[in-house]
């Protein structure tokens, strides 16, 4: 298997140019060369980046990665630069890392035992680094030559590499290796992902082309995500036209918004609050929509009477002073294991607020709750007002044990993407950008 060397612009320095390498396939190493015989052909990795926050980058990437494992026999993952960080155990390393969150999903989920935990997260930025970094105890080359040897090592275990960014194109500018620079130097083909709309996706699609453009990184296609239903196909329609006659580059996806993929478990609520659940552990992946969180104010009465009117699974918020609707939420719960036997369809859970050293729940009614283990409550140091704010605007983020989730996405997003016309475009022998209105999209058809 040989390795074609491509010379690119990469300019963190003026002047300084480093070599890249698009993966050639032999004839018996992957799937890639028995639809596609032409031994002039390359295919270069597949870098995700998006285009601004919460836009939906790591459900592109679990998509992307289950759809391609269906293609070829080995598909590699790395995430360059990375910044949440959790710790694994390295085999080839044997010792404790600490990699990108995203790193240990990807790997845990698809079973990615051919490559080690230390090649898929060559640089993490924690807290702290940028300054580390300005002062020069970290080096530009240091981080450099971790990212080269560590995709040099996935690309030659993988039949293909996919590669995720950090955010959108810029980020991780202040310390040189931003997504684009990074794509530039591993020669990997861009995928850029926004949410749906035309306009103002447009807008914030280009501000990420133009940095592109700038370091060299060829665009293979655009996935625009949460997509509103009423609104696809003349989105589809619309954006497929300007990309094409803007750009020559093509909408390999429009994927339908799902609401769920955006509900918060409860153990995102641990995460928010920082804080744990008193009972009712064993239902911490549990969603709730946030349209259904209701906070009680009302009598006990008319509380008791939602608990058995509203939609079992609802996100109940009360104040730490309201005694008698946490025991009445226990006991409703308890009445229904009498009833039942099990907990049937109670799939409701309690918040308890109340500021932090103003207001304390009673060690008697605590200790009544941890008596009547089941039904999922939280006690949390904030006011009501402030609790229902920071759950309205968290986003859920994936993670390895909230398995559910993570197939959800890949069932929702994989059949919305066009993997062959992404792969057409990643083995094409043109890899210079596309410069807009200069080559017709239907010319490139035939490249």
């Amino acid at each position: 298997m040989r390795v074609i060397q491509t010379t690119i612009r990469f300019q963190q320095h003026p002047g300084l140019i480093r070599p890249c390498s698009a993966r050639h396939f032999s004839k018996t190493s992957s799937r890639w060369n028995e639809t596609h015989s032409n031994p002039s052909r390359v295919q270069r990795p597949i870098f995700i980046a998006a285009t601004k926050q919460h836009v939906g980058k790591t459900s592109v990437s679990l998509s992307l990665l289950s759809g391609l494992q269906k293609r070829f026999d080995k598909v590699g993952f790395i995430k360059p630069v990375g910044q949440q960080h959790v710790p694994v155990h390295s085999s080839v390393q044997d010792k404790e890392i600490r990699v990108d969150k995203d790193v240990c999903l990807m790997r845990e989920r698809f079973n990615l035992n051919h490559i080690d935990y230390g090649d898929m997260s060559p640089v993490i930025i924690p807290r702290g680094y940028t300054k580390k970094f300005i002062e020069g105890n970290i080096t530009y080359q240091d981080q450099l030559d971790a990212i080269q040897h560590s995709f040099t090592n996935v690309s030659d275990a993988s039949d293909i590499v996919l590669c995720e960014g950090t955010g959108h194109c810029a980020v991780g500018s202040i310390v040189g290796v931003n997504n684009a620079q990074v794509a530039s130097m591993i020669g990997a083909d861009m995928v850029l992902v926004a949410n749906g709309g035309l306009g103002s996706a447009f807008d914030e699609l280009e501000l990420n082309r133009v940095l592109c453009q700038h370091y060299g990184v060829r665009v293979a296609g655009v996935i625009l995500n949460k997509v509103r239903v009423d609104k696809l196909e003349q989105t589809k329609e619309y954006m497929g036209k300007a990309l094409k006659q803007r750009w020559g580059v093509p909408l390999l996806g429009c994927v339908p918004d799902r609401p769920y993929l955006g509900c918060p478990a409860l153990m995102d609520l641990e995460i928010i609050f920082k804080s744990k659940l008193l009972t009712g552990k064993q239902h911490r992946l549990r969603h709730y929509q946030v349209c259904d969180i209701n906070l009680v104010t009302t009598s006990l009465t008319r509380f008791l009477e939602n608990l058995r009117n509203k939609p079992s699974r609802t996100l109940y918020i009360c104040h730490v002073t309201r005694d008698d609707l946490i025991l009445g939420f226990m006991a409703e719960y308890q009445r229904r294991m009498n009833e039942s036997g099990t907990e049937g369809e109670f799939e409701a859970a309690l918040l308890v607020c109340g500021r932090k050293e103003k207001y304390e729940m009673s060690k008697e009614v605590q200790d009544m709750i941890m008596g009547l283990d089941g039904a999922p409550v939280m006690i949390v140091k904030y006011s009501t007002h402030e609790a229902m704010q920071k759950i309205h605007s968290y986003t859920p983020k994936f993670n390895v044990e909230d398995v559910d989730r993570a197939n959800r996405a890949v069932e929702h997003y994989e059949p919305y993407i066009d993997f062959d016309e992404l792969l057409r475009r990643i083995g094409c022998s043109d890899s210079s950008f596309n410069e807009p209105g200069t080559i017709p999209y239907d010319k490139l058809k035939d490249t």
